[in-house]
C-alpha cells in the first residue's frame, strides 16, 4: 500500500501547470490590489504593527508585523500590503501540488490540486488581504504535508518542518492547534499513535512551543484577553442563523464545482489505510468549527489542500478527466465578481445582498471619506475647542482609519475601546471635547452632552458596517478618561 500511494512522490519537479496555475492566482490577486481600498483588519494591523509586541488582544504578532514591514518599504497603499498575502496563497497553491504527490499522484492530479485550490473563493478572499487567514491557510497546509512525509515516507526528520511550520503559524493565529488536536486523534483512532512517540516527533513539538512561547508569555502577562476574545467570538458567531447556515456556506467556499471532488477526496482519505487519519482529522474539525464557531466556517478550510489533493489522485485513474479540470476554472472566473473588487463602485452600491455575500468588499470602502467627515466636525469646532478635542471611534476600523489617513490632516490621535486599542489606553488625551464617531452611546454616560454632528456616507451609498455612523460631540465629562477607560473595553 505505501509504494503506491507514494507513486509519484519521488519526482524532483512539479509540472509547469501547476507553477502556472500558482503566478495566475498572483497576477489575478495583484491586478485587483489596488481597487476600492484598505480593508478595516489591514488598517488595524498597520497600526497595530507600529506599536511592536509579542502579541495583541486579538491576534499573534505575525500578520500584523508583515502589514507594517510592507508599508515601510512599500508605502502605505493596498497594493503594498496585498503583495505577502498573494504570495502566500501561491504557495498554498503549490502545496496542493505537493501534497497531491505526496499521495501517488501524476502530473494530472498535481495540476487538478493546483488549480481546485486556486480556484476556490476562500483562497482567491484569503490571498487578497493582508489579514490572518492566508498564513492560516499556508500554515496548515505546510504541517499537513510535512506530517505526511514524516508518517507515511518514514522521514520523521519531516516532524521538526511540520514543527517550524506549526510554530510560526501560531504566531499568526491559534488555530493551528485544532489541526494538531484533528491529526492527533485521527492517528490515536486509526491505531497509530507510536508515530507520535519518537524524538523527532518530540523535538518538532519543542520547535512549535518555542516559536509559540513568546505569545504564550505575553498572553499570560496580560491576563489571556485572547480566552475573552474566543469567549466573545463565540457569542456573536453561533447564533441560529450561524447553526443553519454552516455547512452551505462551507460548499460556497470551496467552489461548487469543486464539491464533487473535495467529496472522493474525503472518501479517499477514508478507504486508504495509511490516509485514513487525516479524514478523521477533517472530522474532528469540521465538527468543532460547526459547533463552537459556525459563523466562522472557513476555519475548517485549511485542510483543503490534501482533500482537494486526495480527490485529484482518484479523478486521475479516471478515463474522463478533462472536465474536472475545467469546470472550477469556469466557474471561478464567472464568480471572480463576487469574491474580488473588479465591480464598479456605483454598482456595487446598487447590490446592498453583496455585505451578506461578501461582506469584506464593502469593508474596503468609505475610509478616506470617513476621515474627512470627521475632519469636517473638527474644523467646525471653536478654536480653542479644537486644540483640545480628542477622538474615540466604536472600532478598530474607525480608529485605525483616522491614524493612516488622518495624521496629515492633523487629527489626533484616536481613541477606542475596542480590542488592543483600549489595552494602547488613552494616554495623555484631554477629556473636555470628544468627537465620538459611532460611539456617543457608549459615551453619554459620562458626558453633560453628546449633540449630533454629522451623519456619514459611504461613496455610492455601498452597504457596509460604517454607511449611517453618527459623529457627535460630546462635552461636559463628569469624569478623567483615567476612570472610566475599564468600563469602556469590548472584545469582539
Amino acid at each position: 500500500m505505501p509504494g503506491r500511494l507514494l507513486a509519484g512522490a519521488d519526482s524532483v519537479s512539479l509540472p509547469v501547470g501547476v507553477w502556472l496555475t500558482a503566478l495566475g492566482l498572483v497576477a489575478v490577486e495583484l491586478a485587483a490590489s489596488g481597487r476600492y481600498g484598505f480593508h478595516r483588519d489591514e488598517l488595524y494591523f498597520i497600526v497595530a504593527g507600529s506599536h511592536p509586541a509579542f502579541g495583541y488582544v486579538d491576534q499573534p504578532p505575525l500578520a500584523p508585523l508583515i502589514a507594517r514591514a510592507a508599508t515601510i518599504v512599500l508605502g502605505t497603499t493596498p497594493t503594498a500590503v496585498r503583495i505577502v498575502p498573494a504570495l502566500a496563497g501561491a504557495a498554498v497553491v503549490v502545496l496542493a501540488a505537493m501534497t497531491a504527490r505526496e499521495i501517488g499522484g501524476g502530473r494530472f492530479a498535481q495540476i487538478l490540486s493546483a488549480v481546485a485550490v486556486a480556484c476556490a473563493p476562500v483562497v482567491e478572499a484569503a490571498a487578497h488581504l493582508a489579514n490572518t487567514t492566508v498564513y492560516d491557510l499556508l500554515a496548515w497546509a505546510a504541517i499537513v504535508l510535512l506530517v505526511l512525509r514524516a508518517i507515511n515516507r518514514e522521514q520523521p526528520a519531516a516532524w521538526l518542518g511540520a514543527g517550524l511550520a506549526a510554530g510560526l503559524g501560531l504566531e499568526n493565529k491559534d488555530l493551528p492547534l485544532l489541526l494538531v488536536l484533528g491529526v492527533t486523534v485521527g492517528l490515536v483512532l486509526t491505531g497509530r499513535w507510536r508515530a507520535l512517540l519518537n524524538r523527532w516527533a518530540l523535538g518538532g513539538v519543542a520547535i512549535a512551543l518555542a516559536l509559540w512561547a513568546p505569545n504564550l508569555a505575553w498572553q499570560a502577562t496580560h491576563g489571556w484577553p485572547q480566552l475573552a476574545m474566543s469567549r466573545a467570538l463565540h457569542a456573536e458567531h453561533s447564533t441560529a442563523g450561524d447553526y443553519s447556515s454552516v455547512l452551505p456556506a462551507e460548499l460556497l467556499y470551496l467552489g461548487l464545482a469543486s464539491v464533487p471532488l473535495a467529496w472522493l477526496g474525503l472518501r479517499r482519505l477514508w478507504r486508504e489505510t495509511e490516509l485514513r487519519f487525516l479524514a478523521v482529522a477533517a472530522i474532528v474539525v469540521l465538527a468543532f468549527v460547526a459547533i463552537e464557531v459556525p459563523g466562522r466556517p472557513y476555519y475548517a478550510d485549511g485542510l483543503l489542500p490534501v482533500v482537494f489533493a486526495a480527490g485529484a489522485v482518484a479523478v486521475e485513474q479516471r478515463e474522463r478527466r478533462l472536465p474536472w479540470l475545467v469546470a472550477p476554472l469556469a466557474l471561478a472566473a464567472a464568480m471572480l465578481v463576487l469574491v474580488l473588487p473588479i465591480l464598479p463602485l456605483s454598482t456595487l452600491g446598487q447590490m446592498s445582498f453583496m455585505h451578506k455575500l461578501n461582506y469584506d468588499q464593502g469593508e474596503t470602502v468609505g475610509w478616506p471619506q470617513l476621515t474627512a467627515t470627521v475632519d469636517g466636525v473638527l474644523a467646525r469646532l471653536p478654536p480653542r475647542e479644537r486644540r483640545s478635542a480628542s477622538v474615540f471611534t466604536s472600532n478598530y476600523g474607525e480608529a485605525s482609519a483616522l491614524v493612516v489617513y488622518g495624521a496629515r490632516l492633523g487629527i489626533p490621535a484616536p481613541l477606542s475601546g475596542h480590542n488592543n486599542y483600549w489595552l494602547w489606553g488613552p494616554g495623555s488625551q484631554s477629556d473636555r471635547v470628544v468627537i465620538a464617531v459611532g460611539s456617543a452611546g457608549d459615551l453619554r454616560p459620562f458626558f453633560a452632552r453628546c449633540v449630533r454632528s454629522a451623519v456619514f456616507r459611504t461613496p455610492d451609498g455601498v452597504n457596509d458596517d460604517e454607511n449611517g455612523t453618527v459623529i457627535s460631540t460630546c462635552t461636559g465629562p463628569r469624569a478623567a478618561w483615567p476612570m472610566i477607560w475599564p468600563r469602556l473595553r469590548h472584545y469582539d
